[in-house]
């Protein structure tokens, strides 16, 4: 029989060799134990076996991160290493963490006969020849022109998982890892940006005992132009963290005094001196001009031979070395210790296909600490904050918004206890910006309040690897637009700077006076890996929301209860939905939103962009009668949504555009007069679909509608509607209106 189509697609994506070394190793340990579910600890024996044995045969293999030979990685470095291909196949492989076994799921193993198991030991066995066949085949003259021709190609597609990222964040560090004259300190990272494409994509060298970021200090790196008309090996400052602790102006002297010290120190042999270096014409490329201590220039078409540019190579990490040595000699410089300065740490992104497995994971959390929320609201919650980075969530006391919220955090790392989850609960006397941001005082000097505090906490280099959320608890006790307009409109300043998300200044520089306060929030903005969250509760004690916040927000509904959910018995989960989540694997990048404007993805994405856009404006004609049609903001968001989650594949596209049309397009519909009847009932229609069995007669509905929302009263079944949560919300809203005179989507 055929090996089955699931199998035979495991290794598309390759994951260094290391799916292909599990597989190998599993099968290998089944046939030795004949079990189909075997000892972890055996196939990690037999996974590290490989690895030791190929080099010790001379053969150039996936080495382990930070280290030149497999048998000198602890087991701890082991766990982690393993357990990445474990969690990339994990829709074939389940592991037992009880009693510590691994093997295929039940359903994938009911189609493996010894036959197929054959034909996937050879399929695992060919892939890993033609793998590290090409590993031995390494060509930086190659590689550089591959990236000069085809970056700007790649940029007009997907960014997730495209096969220039793979080539500058893993091929070429693994190539030059190789290199005899790179030594075990040296780290080697690549980046074509987080999320999105980087204006200047880089392959860095950096001596980890002075630096681990490209962020501050010093090191060696490879720097496209804009254009891809050449590529230039510099030795360079880093320009973040000057700029951040010190200002523009004072910054850009410090980094030319330090460029003119290096100069004078070094030999920089066959290399220029100058500040004729062109990478971008924005007024970003002036930060690589002042930071660029020498560099050679290699231009598209005509980079040289392999000889020439190890040889090159060679010398500026000479310099380089030179430059560590005699900056370490130093008695005022000690090296940087593994308990000592904890230095900035560059993102991953996280490949499409985990992000199913995360939230799962996720849920199982929340689920195992006593909470069970709606089906789908996890995936939900999760695509409205990648959507955009504030969500509100509304509903009636009690129902676990706060929780929610919490429970999320607190699944990938973010807890009260370590800054990464902070709760700000709103006052009524709210009436202005002060109370959540600061205001100087009578002395001059800045009191920042609690959201500061988190924003200036979360930009600090070693922390922006990190996802801090923010809960605006109870947020509509005051006016919302009164206290948190600034920050609304800081937020929709966002805006791409060399593959990150800034925003404009959120503290006008009239309020920091003192030294200190410009050090400390002195250009501060919203940084790209803090979440808002507000909880609201509809009632007579709290304020209605305008337009201009809804635009920016999701509201997810907290409003239906089922009092009959019980927590659930640790016995009725299954083995994958009790794998613990290692929060190493995750960081603010899963959150991120990777897309600001529809241009980003339209590209890519246009097929489902204009599906959804042509639904948008079917709806908005209903709308403009009421005036309450949405503009460019609120379609660009929710083709944003529709794009994550066809990415991820976590719901079907009706059922969340269901989400979409509850979230985004009914908390806008509002009012008592017939117009609005109207449109509720012709958004009814839409929401019902043919396959409803419920014909509706306008005219007579227009006069009555009970007949429509008694399908969601009574203790009677809804009709099988094409979008359910909408047309229940739809159905309340048209009981309000029949029965008050009045209707909104947020009476309760």
């Amino acid at each position: 029989m055929p090996m089955p189509e699931l199998l035979s697609t495991i290794f598309k994506r390759k994951q260094k060799s290391y799916k292909m070394v599990l597989i190998l190793s599993l099968i290998k340990e089944m046939r030795a134990a004949n079990q189909t579910r075997v000892s972890f600890d055996n196939v990690k024996e037999r996974f590290l076996k490989y690895f030791i044995g190929e080099q010790e045969q001379g053969n150039r293999v996936d080495e382990p991160p930070g280290r030149k030979l497999w048998s000198e990685s602890p087991p701890s470095q082991l766990k982690d290493i393993i357990n990445s291909p474990v969690n990339a196949l994990s829709d074939i492989l389940s592991v037992n963490w009880e009693d510590n076994t691994i093997g295929f799921h039940s359903q994938v193993g009911l189609q493996l006969g010894e036959e197929e198991l054959h034909q996937l030991e050879q399929l695992a066995n060919r892939e890993l020849l033609t793998y590290n066949a090409a590993l031995q085949q390494f060509s930086l003259q190659g590689y550089l022109e591959k990236i000069l021709n085809e970056y700007n190609s790649a940029k007009k597609e997907r960014f997730a998982s495209h096969p220039m990222g793979t080539l500058l964040r893993r091929t070429l560090p693994t190539e030059l890892n190789a290199l005899p004259f790179l030594e075990n300190q040296y780290k080697i990272q690549g980046s074509v940006g987080q999320g999105n494409w980087a204006t200047v994509p880089w392959l860095a060298i950096m001596d980890q005992r002075i630096t681990e970021t490209t962020q501050r200090g010093e090191y060696v790196v490879y720097l496209f132009a804009e254009d891809m008309s050449a590529v230039y090996l510099t030795l360079a400052q880093g320009v973040t963290v000057p700029l951040q602790e010190k200002g523009r102006l004072e910054a850009h002297a410090y980094l030319r005094q330090k460029t003119k010290e290096m100069r004078e120190m070094l030999p920089l042999s066959n290399m220029n001196k100058d500040e004729n270096i062109h990478l971008m014409s924005s007024g970003l490329g002036q930060n690589y001009q002042i930071s660029t201590v020498a560099y050679v220039r290699y231009e598209r078409g005509h980079v040289p031979e392999d000889g020439q540019l190890i040889q090159d190579l060679n010398n500026v990490i000479d310099n380089y070395r030179q430059y560590v040595d005699n900056l370490l000699s130093s008695p005022s410089v000690e090296p940087i210790e593994e308990e000592g300065e904890v230095m900035a740490q560059n993102a991953e992104p996280i490949e499409d296909e985990q992000t199913a497995d995360f939230l799962h994971r996720i849920q199982s959390y929340i689920i195992h600490k006593g909470f069970f929320f709606p089906e789908h609201l996890i995936e939900n919650f999760y695509l409205s904050l990648k959507t955009k980075p504030f969500v509100i969530l509304a509903g009636i006391s009690g129902t676990g918004k706060t929780r929610l919220v919490k429970l999320f955090a607190e699944a990938i790392g973010a807890t009260g206890g370590n800054g990464q989850f902070t709760l700000i609960p709103v006052r009524t006397d709210w009436s202005d910006p002060s109370d959540l941001i600061g205001y100087k005082d009578l002395t001059g000097r800045f009191k920042p309040g609690p959201l500061t505090e988190v924003l200036a906490e979360a930009r600090q280099p070693e922390n922006q690897h990190k996802p801090y959320f923010i809960c605006l608890d109870e947020m509509n006790l005051a006016r919302v637009e009164h206290y948190f307009s600034d920050l609304l409109s800081v937020l929709e300043t966002q805006d791409w700077h060399d593959g990150k998300i800034q925003t404009q200044n959120l503290i006008s520089s009239t309020l920091l006076e003192t030294a200190e306060d410009q050090l400390k929030y002195g250009n501060l903005s919203i940084p790209e890996n803090v979440f808002l969250i507000g909880t609201v509760n509809m009632d007579e004690t709290t304020h209605p929301f305008s337009k201009k916040v809804l635009d920016r927000a999701n509201t997810l509904e907290f409003n239906y209860i089922n009092l009959q959910q019980y927590p659930i018995d640790e016995a009725e989960h299954t083995v994958k939905s009790a794998t613990p989540i290692d929060i190493s694997e995750l960081n603010y990048l899963f959150l991120r939103s990777d897309y600001l404007q529809l241009v980003d993805a339209y590209g890519t994405q246009k097929e489902l962009v204009v599906r959804t856009t042509d639904r948008l404006v079917k709806i908005n004609t209903l709308l403009e009668d009421i005036h309450a049609h949405v503009g460019f903001r609120v379609r660009d968001a929710i083709c944003f949504y529709m794009i994550y989650n066809e990415r991820f594949k976590l719901l079907d596209e009706e059922e969340a555009f269901d989400w979409q049309l509850l979230q985004k397009i009914l908390p806008r519909i509002q009012g008592s007069h017939s117009s609005v009847r109207r449109v509720l009932l012709n958004l009814m229609k839409g929401a019902l679909g043919s396959g409803s069995g419920f014909t509706m007669n306008m005219q007579e509905l227009m006069e009555d509608a009970y007949p429509l929302y008694s399908k969601w009263g009574g203790g009677q079944s809804p009709p099988a509607a094409k979008h359910p949560q909408s047309a229940r919300k739809l159905a309340f809203m048209l009981r309000r209106l029949e029965e008050d005179g009045f209707t909104s989507y947020w009476l309760s």
